[in-house]
């Protein structure tokens, strides 16, 4: 079927509309018909190169939409379902047994591949005087900027019917990720401290699960006023601006000299990781989940760490996304997680400037409205 995608046709270049050809689907496959996608920050790492995806390519990995079809080995779903798509996994090896599918075994390849699980091309150009070349995709095995995406079954979640799909969009990574750090991996004790490094949309996702969770004193780290603003009106008790005053030593005095028990690096930044083990007390936790190019290494000072302090990282929030999110979505109906507030709406087309906004700070979390494509 034809459809339209926002197309990277080299490493580093602009988002460009194209009209694609979109692969038949398998019968373990089905389509949706995409009505919004979170762009991420991982989106512009692999438009960047990070993990080695063939060009041209279609990324977009946080899609919310519509079932238009299924294969005739899908069970559970059926055409007009309201679906988020996520993450996908193998669902047979030992992480993915022990519910854990963010550190699948063959995550890499079934994400970064650029094809289909079983090695077709996700898409052609629609234009035949262009030639019969790939275009490759299945980012996510999903490819969400565009009008329709191919998934499987085990990459979808069903969504409430209260719940807007340009809203549902935002769930898939980003306030899955930093909520499922807090709540899945830190789990602080109702009273605790929490400092989160870095507030975008996964950092924010993280000030409100810490909410959620009871703690009684949580700290904003970020280099935009802005977005300090929305931690604090989302329920950080302080923030700092670490471009203006060192954020350890604002922590420090803001926690009596004892640290902070919980702290999260959203930001992706060797510096702010140090930063978040620094500001921790004796036995306290950091919890990494910002993304970095592969290489990129970070110093951290061994005596901090003999005092009990402990570093670990975090794909996904830690949890299956058909249990988590679920969880989350109550969440965001009671009004405890008010994921609206992160977003900023933009069409397809407008796509560069949705990344430009988002990479300037000026968007926290910017999504795509894909369906009037």
């Amino acid at each position: 079927m034809q459809i339209r995608a926002a197309l990277v046709p080299e490493k580093g270049a602009a988002f460009k509309l194209e009209a694609l050809e979109l692969a038949d689907p398998a019968p373990d496959e089905l389509i949706v018909r995409v009505a919004a996608s979170g762009v991420c920050q991982t989106d512009l790492h692999a438009r960047d190169d990070y993990f080695g995806m063939p060009f041209p390519c279609v990324f977009g990995h946080e899609g919310a939409g519509v079932v238009e079809s299924v294969g005739n080995r899908v069970a559970g779903l059926a055409p007009g379902d309201r679906v988020v798509m996520v993450s996908p996994a193998c669902g047979a090896c030992e992480a993915c047994r022990l519910e854990l599918p963010g550190y699948c075994s063959s995550a890499r390849g079934i994400k970064f591949g650029g094809r289909l699980r079983d090695g077709r091309a996700p898409f052609r150009y629609a234009d035949a005087r262009r030639g019969d070349a790939p275009v490759y995709g299945a980012f996510f095995q999903q490819s969400s900027f565009a009008t329709h995406s191919l998934a499987t079954q085990a990459n979808v979640v069903k969504l409430p019917d209260d719940l807007p799909l340009e809203v549902a969009a935002a769930f898939a990574c980003g306030v899955n990720t930093g909520a499922g750090a807090v709540l899945n991996v830190l789990r602080p004790h109702p009273g605790s401290s929490l400092a989160v490094f870095g507030a975008g949309a996964v950092g924010l996702a993280a000030v409100m699960a810490a909410r959620i969770a009871g703690c009684t004193r949580i700290l904003a780290v970020d280099l935009h006023d802005n977005r300090l603003a929305l931690a604090r009106e989302l329920g950080a008790t302080q923030a700092f601006n670490a471009a203006a005053e060192d954020p350890v030593a604002g922590i420090r005095r803001a926690t009596g000299g004892a640290g902070v028990e919980c702290s999260l690096e959203a930001a992706g930044q060797p510096q702010a990781l140090r930063q978040a083990v620094d500001c921790l007390a004796p036995l306290g936790v950091c919890c990494l989940v910002g993304s970095a190019r592969k290489g990129v290494e970070a110093a951290l000072e061994m005596a901090q760490l003999q005092q009990g302090r402990s570093l670990r990282g975090c794909i996904q929030g830690d949890a299956p996304p058909g249990e988590f999110l679920p969880k989350l979505f109550q969440h965001h109906r009671a009004g405890r997680l008010p994921v609206e507030r992160l977003i900023s709406f933009y069409d397809l087309q407008d796509i560069n400037r949705a990344v430009a906004d988002a990479a300037s700070g000026k968007a926290v979390k910017a999504v795509l409205r894909i369906a009037r494509a």
